[in-house]
């Protein structure tokens, strides 16, 4: 059984390397303590019902849009193929999905705000957090038990022992949620052309969704800037 931890805010750090890749890039944090599962299904629908009419008025979509494309540029640039159109694609056309709390919460952040968003066990994660570029042929194990090799220069999320988070990979398997997932940890990466209002934006989305809905408590939510912390 998981060890579950004395909440407190952050204790995070943005290592030189980031600051001279991705000079005034930002990234976002929100951590919700004490979540609870589904309160309320029937008004859960309802909020995002009301959350997804407002996404898809016009100018709201257009630039939501022109955000995701920002990041399909970035990934692309590594190689590699983004989440965020076909998500958006899928919402426009279908609506939220319907996952878990957690989950629709963290795809009501990103698509909402039109930015990358992960969420992970908060629990799970061994000592303190650092925003950091990868070295090339590191590795780590991303869920479902695939094998990440980053590429020079690449944007991770590190705790202690390992890589989390790979922007342009995917999270870990280690820090998941779970579903005795209490203490839950939101983040967002922003890339070079990507305004830090908007990971709070999106971060806020999802911490009151957790509050709403859970009935968690928000521990702290922060967009960090280089050269902030």
């Amino acid at each position: 059984m998981k060890e579950k931890k004395m909440v407190t805010w952050i204790d995070f750090s943005i290592s030189s390397a980031y600051k001279r890749a991705y000079p005034g890039v930002a990234f976002g944090l929100t951590l919700i303590s004490d979540c609870k599962p589904l309160s309320n299904s029937t008004e859960f629908e309802q909020y995002k019902r009301t959350l997804l009419r407002k996404m898809r008025k016009r100018e709201t979509l257009a630039s939501i849009s022109q955000r995701i494309e920002i990041y399909n540029q970035f990934f692309q640039g590594f190689g590699f193929e983004c989440p965020l159109p076909q998500h958006l694609k899928r919402t426009v056309n279908s609506g939220f999905p319907r996952y878990n709390l957690i989950i629709d919460a963290h795809f009501m952040a990103e698509m909402c705000a039109g930015i990358l968003v992960a969420v992970t066990d908060f629990d799970r994660i061994e000592g303190r957090l650092m925003l950091d570029v990868a070295r090339e042929g590191e590795t780590t194990i991303g869920m479902g038990g695939r094998q990440f090799i980053m590429k020079e220069g690449e944007i991770v999320l590190r705790d202690e022992k390992d890589i989390i988070c790979v922007l342009c990979q995917g999270a870990d398997e280690k820090t998941k949620v779970r579903d005795d997932t209490g203490n839950v940890l939101f983040y967002s990466f922003a890339v070079p052309g990507i305004d830090g209002s908007y990971l709070k934006e999106g971060l806020t989305v999802a911490a009151q969704t957790m509050v709403q809905f859970g009935r968690g408590d928000i521990k702290g939510l922060d967009v960090f800037v280089e050269g902030s912390v």
